[in-house]
C-alpha cells in the first residue's frame, strides 16, 4: 500500500471571471507544483472549493488534475461529503478514473458522533474500495464533528487501506493519542501549515508531511522544509519555516470592521485569502464561488504587507512564481492596480 510522506498541495480550483472552472489555468498550476517538487496534489479539497462545485465539475477537476500530472506525482481526490451515498459515488468515479487515494472530510453540519463517522461513513467506503487508500480528514472547526483517535485506530487495525489521516484539529494531544493508538505504521499528515514543523519534529507525533494551502504559492520552499525534516536536518528546516511563517497567517485573515451598528469581526477563511494573493501575484486563480466573495480593504492590506515582508526578507520563497508565470514580483505587490476589484469598496 502507498505511504504518504512529503509535501502535498491542497490545490485551488482556478475560475474564470464568470466563476466557471479555468481548466487551462488548472493545468498551469499543476505544472508549477510539480516543477517545484511537491509529492502530490489534492484535487477538490476544501481549498479547491468542494462545497460549491457540483459533482459533475467535482469529478472533472479530479480527472483533469490526474491527467495533467501524467503520473509525475500522486493525485489524491477529495471525495468527502456529508452524505455517505455521495461520498461512495465520488470515490467510485475517482477509482474508475485511475486514482488510488481519496480524502474524506468528516461529515459536516449533520454532526454524527465519532462512532457514526466510523461505522456509517468510513467503513462502507474502505470496505467497498479495498484498492483505494482512504485518508480521513479531521477538521472539527469546519465540520462541527470529529473522528476520534480511538475510531481511527479501530479502522486502521481492520482495513489495510486506511493508514493515513489529515490532522487539522490543532490539538497536539489529540495527535499524540493518534500516534500512540495507531503505532508507527501510520502516516499523520498536517492539515495546518503553521503546525507542520512542530508536528513533524515532535517525537510523540512524528507527522510525515503536510497537505498544504500555502504551497499553492510557495511549493518549493514547503517541499524543502518537509524533506529537510524527514532527512533529520531540522536546523535547515527551521530556517525555511521562519521564512514561511508570515504566509501561514494568510490561511485565515481576521479583521475588525466598522458597521453602522458597531464593530464586527470579519474572517476571510480559506481559500479566499490565498486566491486573493494568487490574483495579486498574477497566477491563475480568479474569484471564489459564492457565498465566498471578496476581502475587506483591511484584509487586503494584511495580505499585501505579508507578501511584501516575505519578498523583502526571503525573495527565494516567491522567485519561482516570477519564473513560472512571467511576472515581475516588485511590480505585482507594490502597484495598487493589481488590487482593483479584489476587495469590498
Amino acid at each position: 500500500m502507498t505511504t504518504f510522506s512529503g509535501c502535498y498541495t491542497a490545490l485551488i480550483t482556478p475560475m474564470n471571471r464568470n466563476r466557471q472552472v479555468d481548466y487551462e489555468g488548472l493545468q498551469q498550476l499543476v505544472d508549477f507544483q510539480i516543477e517545484n517538487r511537491v509529492k502530490g496534489l489534492l484535487a477538490v479539497g476544501t481549498t479547491g472549493e468542494s462545497p460549491t462545485l457540483n459533482w459533475e465539475e467535482h469529478s472533472k477537476v479530479i480527472e483533469k488534475v490526474h491527467e495533467y500530472s501524467s503520473s509525475r506525482c500522486q493525485t489524491i481526490a477529495g471525495t468527502g461529503s456529508n452524505s455517505t451515498e455521495e461520498a461512495i459515488e465520488g470515490t467510485a468515479h475517482a477509482y474508475n478514473a485511475g486514482l488510488n487515494a481519496v480524502l474524506l472530510v468528516d461529515p459536516y453540519y449533520n454532526g454524527p458522533s465519532s462512532m457514526e463517522i466510523r461505522r456509517e461513513y468510513l467503513e462502507p467506503i474502505v470496505s467497498k474500495f479495498p484498492d483505494i487508500q482512504v485518508i480521513p480528514y479531521v477538521i472539527p472547526g469546519r465540520t462541527g464533528c470529529q473522528l476520534l483517535p480511538q475510531d481511527i485506530a479501530i479502522l486502521h487495525s481492520q482495513y489495510p487501506n486506511l493508514r493515513t489521516v489529515k490532522e487539522a484539529t490543532g490539538d497536539l494531544k489529540n495527535m499524540e493519542l493518534t500516534r500512540k493508538l495507531c503505532g508507527e505504521d501510520f502516516d499523520i499528515l498536517s492539515g495546518d501549515d503553521d503546525k507542520t514543523y512542530t508536528m513533524m519534529v515532535s517525537p510523540d507525533i512524528e507527522a510525515s508531511g503536510v497537505i498544504s494551502v500555502i504551497s499553492n504559492v510557495a511549493p518549493g520552499a514547503l517541499s524543502d522544509m518537509v524533506h529537510y525534516i524527514l532527512d533529520g536536518n531540522t536546523q535547515a528546516a527551521s530556517v525555511i519555516q521562519q521564512a514561511l511563517q508570515p504566509l501561514f497567517g494568510l490561511v485565515t485573515v481576521k479583521t475588525t470592521e466598522e458597521t453602522p451598528y458597531g464593530p464586527v469581526t470579519c474572517k476571510a477563511r480559506n481559500p479566499l485569502a490565498i486566491k486573493t494573493l494568487m490574483n495579486i501575484l498574477g497566477m491563475p486563480s480568479g474569484p471564489c464561488r459564492q457565498p465566498l466573495g471578496k476581502m475587506t480593504r483591511q484584509g487586503i492590506d494584511i495580505v499585501v504587507s505579508t507578501v511584501r515582508k516575505v519578498w523583502e526578507t526571503n525573495p527565494q520563497v516567491l522567485k519561482p512564481v516570477e519564473q513560472a508565470f512571467d511576472v515581475k514580483m516588485s511590480d505585482r505587490i507594490y502597484n495598487e492596480k493589481y488590487l482593483e476589484g479584489l476587495y469590498y469598496g
